[in-house]
C-alpha cells in the first residue's frame, strides 16, 4: 500500500540566500490535515577523487552550524537548474585543482528526506590531473589525501560523520573492490 500525502496549501516563511523554507497543509490518507515543514534547497554534488595508487584527495573547513573543521569529500551546491556533473566536474577543480579523464555516477542521496527536499549526486573521479585549487573567495579549506581504505575505516568507527562523505566512501570502495574481482 502506498501511504501519499496530498498537499493543501502553504506559505513560504522564510526565502534565504540557499534555501526556501515553507510550512505546508497536507491531507494524510486517513482524512486528517497535518502540518509539514519544508526545507527547499537546490541540491549538490559530491566528488570522490580516487588516484591510481587508492589516496582520496579530501578537503577540511570549518562548517559553521556544527561549530568545527569537518572531514568530508569534495562537494557543492547546484545552482537551479544546472547539470550535475556539470557541477561536480566544476567543485572538483576548484576544490582541489584536478581534472578527471574518467567519471563515475554513484547515485543519488536524498539527505533529510523528513523535511528538506536536498539531494546530492554522488560522483567518483579517477584518472587526475593536477591543478591549481580556485575555491570560492569565501570558501576555506584544506585538502588531505587519505587512502580510500583508511576513509572507510574511519567511516565505519565514526571518525567521519559527514553523511555524504560517508556514502561516496562505502559506494566507491563497494564498486571499485568488485572491479578488482
Amino acid at each position: 500500500m502506498e501511504y501519499t500525502e496530498e498537499r493543501i496549501d502553504g506559505e513560504v516563511k522564510y526565502q534565504g540566500v540557499i534555501v526556501k523554507v515553507r510550512l505546508d497543509r497536507a491531507k494524510l490518507v486517513n482524512g486528517k490535515v497535518v502540518k509539514r515543514e519544508v526545507v527547499e534547497h537546490p541540491g549538490g554534488v559530491t566528488v570522490l577523487p580516487v588516484d591510481e595508487n587508492g589516496v582520496c584527495t579530501m578537503v577540511r573547513q570549518f562548517r559553521y552550524p556544527f561549530g568545527r573543521m569537518m572531514l568530508e569529500a569534495p562537494a557543492g551546491k547546484l545552482e537551479y537548474g544546472e547539470d550535475p556533473f556539470d557541477c561536480a566536474v566544476r567543485e572538483l577543480s576548484e576544490e582541489t585543482g584536478y581534472t578527471a579523464d574518467e567519471w563515475t555516477y554513484l547515485g543519488a542521496c536524498c539527505t533529510s528526506p523528513g523535511f528538506s527536499s536536498e539531494v546530492l549526486h554522488i560522483y567518483l573521479a579517477r584518472g587526475l590531473r593536477a591543478g591549481s585549487s580556485h575555491p570560492d573567495e569565501d570558501e576555506f579549506l584544506n585538502t588531505e589525501k587519505i587512502p580510500l581504505s583508511e576513509l572507510s575505516r574511519m567511516a565505519m568507527a565514526g571518525e567521519i560523520d559527514d553523511a555524504k562523505t560517508i556514502v561516496a566512501v562505502l559506494k566507491a570502495e563497494k564498486l571499485l573492490n568488485e572491479k578488482e574481482k
